[in-house]
């Protein structure tokens, strides 16, 4: 079993910034993908960014630059770096890790864009 614990939500002002860490511990062979995922209200979730252990990098496509994923493989933590966020960005961000075949998911945070 892995555990995911996520952290760093949180209300912001349109414009501005946050960090969201994700940490994965428990037993577990090799981590392959480590990402993030989000959910808006009243909408489906959605990729926002994942990273292989590679290195390979992917962002959906509303990220325009705006966000940036990095991960430490020795230390099983994937960090979300969110710059100009709008409201529109407000959602539940949630952490995402496969190892082989098994899917992980965090609990989740709140990420509201406010004024």
């Amino acid at each position: 079993q892995v555990q995911l614990v996520e952290s760093g939500g949180g209300l912001v002002q349109p414009g501005g910034s946050l960090r969201l860490s994700c940490v994965a511990s428990g037993s577990m062979i090799s981590i392959d993908d480590m990402g993030w995922y989000r959910q808006r209200p009243g909408k489906e979730r959605e990729l926002v960014a994942v990273k292989t252990r590679g290195g390979l990098t992917t962002y959906g496509l509303f990220v325009k630059g705006r966000f940036t994923i990095s991960r430490d493989n020795a230390k099983n933590t994937v960090v979300l770096m969110v710059n100009s966020l709008n409201p529109e960005d407000t959602a539940v961000y949630s952490c995402n890790v496969r190892a082989g075949a098994d899917l992980y998911w965090g609990q989740g945070t709140q990420v509201t864009v406010s004024s």
